[in-house]
C-alpha cells in the first residue's frame, strides 16, 4: 500500500510507511547523551547492517547476517554512552515482549523473543558526568515515544536522542534526516546519527561537504565570517581535548520489498553518503554503522530485474548525505561546559548558515 494521496511529505525517514522514531533523553545535571529507536510496523520489517569503522559498538548485528535465522526485525535502536548505551536495547526488548512482537519461541503467543539490533556512539562525558549514559528506562522512554508519534510523524533533528551529545570535527552533530519518493513510486528514506573524529566541512570554504553533492552550487560564506569561524573552531578544539573516539550511525530505509541480501547491499551502499559528507571518515577510533530496513509494501518494477535496485542504492546514499548536512545544520547553539567546548555550525556562520547548504 502506498501512503494516502492526503500526507504530507515529512522529508523524513517516517515517509516510509509504518515507521516509527522516537527520542529520550538522559536526565540530570552532567547528562548529555541519548537514545534514538526506529520501530517497525506490526509483523517487523526485513533488515540488513553494513559495519565499516574501527571502533564499532553493536549489539544482535550478526542476527541480521542473510546466512542466519532471524527473519524480521521489529526495531533498531541507536544510542549514545558508547557501549554502556547498549543497554538501552533491554528497555525495548522489554516493551515489545509485552505486547507479544519479537521470534516466536513456543505455542503461546508470549513466548518470543525480541530481536533488537543497536549500535552505539561515543558520547561520554560530554556533560560533563562521564556515568550519565543511557540504559534501559531510557530505550523504554524512546521506544514508547515512537509508538506515540502516529504515522509519517515529523522527526526531531539537531541534538535530540543519540544525537543529544553529539559532535563532528569540533562542532555539534545530531540527528538528521531526509526522504525521497523515487519515479518507481518506492519511497527511501534515512535517519543518520553524526558524530564523527572527521569534519563535515570544508575548512577551505566552510560549506558543509555534502552540500556540494546537491543540485546547483552552494553559497559561499564571507572569507572574514570564514576566518572568524575557523579561529573559533580551533580554540574550542583546543579546549575540548575530547578522546578521539567517535562513530556516525544511519537507518536507510525503503517500502519496497527487499530480501535480506539485497538490504544489505543497500546498507553497504548508504556509506558512500557518509564519505561525501564527512571526511576523513570509517577510522578505527569510528564505528560507522549502516542498517538498511524494507517494509515490503511495494514490489520492486519487474521489468527491471535485479537491476531495479539501482535507484534504491542510489537513493540511499544519496539521502545520508542530505542528512548529514541537516543534521549539522540543526545543531542548537555552541555548547560550552565542563565536558568541553562545542560550538554550532550556526553560531560560527550566523543567520546565513542555511544559505550554505544549497
Amino acid at each position: 500500500m502506498t501512503p494516502p494521496a492526503e500526507t504530507k511529505r515529512q522529508d523524513a525517514l517516517t515517509d516510509v510507511s509504518g515507521l516509527r522514531v522516537g527520542h529520550a533523553r538522559v536526565a540530570g545535571p552532567g547528562a548529555l547523551s541519548g537514545t534514538t529507536v526506529v520501530l517497525a510496523p506490526e509483523g517487523g520489517v526485513v533488515a540488513a547492517v553494513d559495519v565499516r569503522g574501527g571502533g564499532p559498538g553493536t549489539r544482535e548485528t550478526d542476527a541480521l547476517d542473510p546466512r542466519n535465522v532471524v527473519q524480521r526485525i521489529d526495531a533498531v535502536v541507536l544510542t549514545g554512552g558508547s557501549a554502556y548505551g547498549l543497554d538501552a536495547a533491554a528497555g525495548v526488548m522489554a516493551w515489545l515482549a509485552e505486547r507479544n512482537r519479537g521470534v516466536r519461541v513456543g505455542p503461546d503467543p508470549s513466548h518470543v523473543v525480541p530481536v533488537v539490533p543497536a549500535a552505539c556512539v561515543f558520547d561520554l562525558g560530554r556533560g560533563g558526568d562521564f556515568a550519565a549514559r543511557p540504559g534501559a528506562a531510557t530505550g523504554r522512554a524512546a521506544v514508547e515515544a515512537a509508538a506515540a508519534s502516529g504515522d509519517h510523524a515529523r522527526v526531531g533533528t539537531g541534538a535530540v536522542g543519540a544525537g543529544t551529545g553529539a559532535v563532528v570535527g569540533g562542532l555539534r552533530g545530531g540527528v538528521g534526516t531526509a526522504s525521497a519518493v523515487l519515479e518507481s513510486g518506492v519511497t527511501v528514506g534515512a535517519l543518520v546519527v553524526v558524530n564523527a573524529v572527521g569534519s563535515a566541512v570544508d575548512p577551505s570554504t566552510g560549506v558543509p561537504y555534502g552540500s556540494y553533492f546537491e543540485a546547483g552550487r552552494p553559497a559561499f560564506p564571507d572569507p572574514v565570517v570564514h576566518e572568524a569561524a575557523r579561529r573559533r573552531l580551533a580554540e574550542a578544539r583546543r579546549a575540548s581535548a575530547p578522546p578521539p573516539l567517535n562513530t556516525t550511525l544511519a537507518v536507510v530505509a525503503t517500502d519496497a520489498a527487499l530480501t535480506r541480501a539485497q538490504a544489505r547491499k543497500v546498507a553497504g551502499t548508504a556509506h558512500d553518503g557518509i564519505a561525501r559528507a564527512v571526511r576523513p571518515v570509517h577510522l578505527m577510533n569510528d564505528g560507522d554503522t549502516v542498517f538498511a530496513l524494507a517494509t515490503g509494501a511495494r514490489e520492486l518494477p519487474g521489468e527491471a530485474g535485479p537491476l531495479a535496485l539501482n535507484e534504491i542504492l542510489a537513493a540511499g546514499a544519496d539521502l545520508v548525505t542530505r542528512a548529514i548536512v541537516r543534521a549539522v545544520l540543526a545543531a542548537p547553539g555552541g555548547l560550552r561546559g565542563p565536558g568541553g567546548d562545542f560550538p554550532s555550525y550556526g553560531e560560527l556562520y550566523g543567520p546565513d548558515a542555511d544559505a550554505y547548504s544549497r
